[in-house]
């Protein structure tokens, strides 16, 4: 069977192209571009012959069948506009119909704006959430806010330079002015900016410089809240039923200071005390 090819391509400096993503678009005799302009451009930059046909959002279903009769007489391969396919970008129904019909599917890694952002950010990367572009309408966007401003992973949003004001003004609304954020605008490209600070300062940063370009957002995730310290009586009561109940000393002490807000120590102690009074 023949191979479907998800070549990543730069998303501006035209450098961050891997050898193998140019070895492959050199190979296959075909290549299925979001814009065939744009990658028609690419192409000739590397000197790339490799014949183009467009797939693309409002194409989908038909493209899909041309390019499975493609894939049946030899590889393809698939590129976005900029950065990896499928994030974002058309090519899920193609890689569906492309492993139902037994072909194989090979990834070529490379150039990805959310990822690109995260790790400039200063932000945890080791657990993060990617959600694509924050919805168009207020309510639809104040609404996922909403579901994910409690998660503790950092965030990664996609926005337009003609809505950012209006997201960053939904995010100190719902995540709070102090939470920390990353501003990534033009990555790889000449203008490349990336302001770090809270939502608060970035909403007063774009409200004097009016945005421009396309904009990665990295938000960090909340912050865990750690309990309310109990009343010594609720503590005292607790503890009493704990070992009327049996419960070891260890364990009861562990359990009443993580739902406590005491320390496990000073648990511990008092445990000890009310266990060795006699009786």
């Amino acid at each position: 069977m023949s191979t479907l090819y998800l070549v990543a391509t730069p998303i501006g400096n035209l450098e961050d192209i891997t050898l193998r993503a140019l070895r492959v678009l050199r190979e296959v005799p075909l290549i299925a571009a979001e814009d065939t302009r744009r990658t028609r451009q690419l192409l000739n930059h590397y000197d790339i012959p490799t014949r183009l046909t467009s797939y693309h959002e409002h194409n989908q279903r038909r493209a899909t069948a041309r390019l499975l009769r493609a894939l049946s007489e030899g590889d393809v391969a698939l590129v976005s506009d900029a950065g990896t396919p499928l994030i974002n970008d058309p090519g899920a129904a193609l890689v569906q119909a492309a492993l139902a019909a037994g072909h194989h599917v090979v990834p070529v890694p490379g150039a990805s704006a959310p990822l690109a952002a995260l790790v400039a950010s200063g932000l945890p990367a080791e657990a993060f959430l990617y959600l694509g572009y924050l919805p168009r309408k207020p309510t639809e966007r104040r609404a996922l806010l909403q579901q994910v401003a409690a998660l503790p992973y950092t965030l990664i949003f996609l926005e337009t330079p003609h809505r950012l004001q209006a997201a960053l003004d939904d995010l100190a609304a719902i995540l709070g002015g102090e939470r920390p954020i990353a501003v990534a605008r033009e990555l790889t490209k000449a203008h490349e900016e990336i302001l770090r600070g809270t939502v608060a300062e970035a909403r007063a940063h774009f409200a004097a410089h009016p945005p421009r370009g396309e904009f990665t957002l990295v938000i960090g995730g909340a912050q865990p809240q750690a309990p309310q310290r109990w009343p010594e009586a609720k503590l005292e009561a607790a503890i009493a039923a704990g070992l009327q109940a049996g419960e070891s000393p260890s364990a009861l002490a562990r359990r009443l200071a993580a739902a406590s807000g005491w320390p496990r120590r000073a648990v511990y102690q008092k445990i000890v005390a009310v266990h060795d009074e006699p009786s």
